[in-house]
């Protein structure tokens, strides 16, 4: 990710908090969360506040709605970086899959040697 894209990232979620926050206290006909913030009176910023508050809803959302094409455009993936990360994911995949079929013949496992020792114990014997 490039710097132009973590910074664009960034502003995208201040504006998005800024767009919950402004929606969360608008007060429609005293239902909803605005009375937490501006008590009883419907001045708590002035007496153009509705005014104020759908002006600033309107511009965050158009901001938000810009932001999130511009993020998507600038961070977006082609199709040989695709390529290239599966390809190299491949790779390490085989690096570090089962052991070959040539190691696996030349290990013994404990039960192979077990076996081993009691029949050469059972010649030794007889």
């Amino acid at each position: 990710m490039t710097i132009l894209g973590i910074i664009l990232l960034v502003i995208f979620c201040i504006v998005s908090l800024l767009l919950i926050f402004l929606v969360t206290i608008q007060d429609e006909n005293s239902v909803g969360l605005g009375g937490i913030f501006g008590g009883s009176s419907d001045s708590a910023f002035g007496s153009s506040t509705p005014a104020f508050l759908v002006k600033a809803t309107t511009v965050l959302a158009i901001v938000f709605m810009v932001l999130s094409l511009v993020v998507a455009i600038v961070n977006k993936s082609t199709d040989a970086e695709i390529a290239a990360e599966i390809t190299a994911a491949a790779e390490a995949e085989t690096s570090t899959s089962w052991p070959s079929a040539e190691t696996e013949a030349e290990t013994v496992s404990w039960d192979d040697a077990a076996a081993a020792e009691a029949d050469a114990e059972t010649a030794v014997a007889e």
